[in-house]
């Protein structure tokens, strides 16, 4: 689809085009180089500090692992979400389908004790009528 553009009056008297995107044009464009150049900057920044905190006192380095990763888990646990969904609905498939199978050989098995049971009460029968 080509791209449309419109025209509109800024109000000082000159016209100025704008431009929407078409469907062959990526939408990424600065929003997405500034996440990550969002990212570089704060790693490349608790970087320092670790290296920092390290020389004077390692005795923090736990308490800033804990700090980096409380900063850190609202940006991944959507992401980490969006990966164990199909993970989590796989298990739950197979769990389903072991206790499907679990149940059909219990019955199969219930079904051949009572053959058995039924041919011993038959087999007792015969005796008692025979003797």
């Amino acid at each position: 689809m080509p791209k449309k553009s419109v025209a509109t009056d800024t109000g000082n008297g000159r016209v100025e085009e704008l431009h929407s995107i078409g469907d062959g044009d990526d939408a990424s464009g600065p929003e997405a180089s500034d996440n990550r150049d969002d990212v570089i900057v704060a790693t490349a920044t608790v970087g320092i500090i670790c290296v920092g905190a390290a020389l004077i006192e390692t005795a923090l380095i736990p308490g800033m692992i804990i700090g980096v990763a409380a900063m850190l888990v609202p940006k991944a646990l959507p992401k980490l979400g969006a990966a164990v969904e199909p993970m989590f609905r796989g298990a739950v498939r197979g769990a389903y389908k072991l206790g499907q199978k679990a149940r059909h050989v219990m019955a199969e098995a219930q079904e051949q004790v009572h053959d058995i049971v039924a041919e011993e009460n038959a087999a007792e029968a015969a005796e008692k009528r025979d003797g």
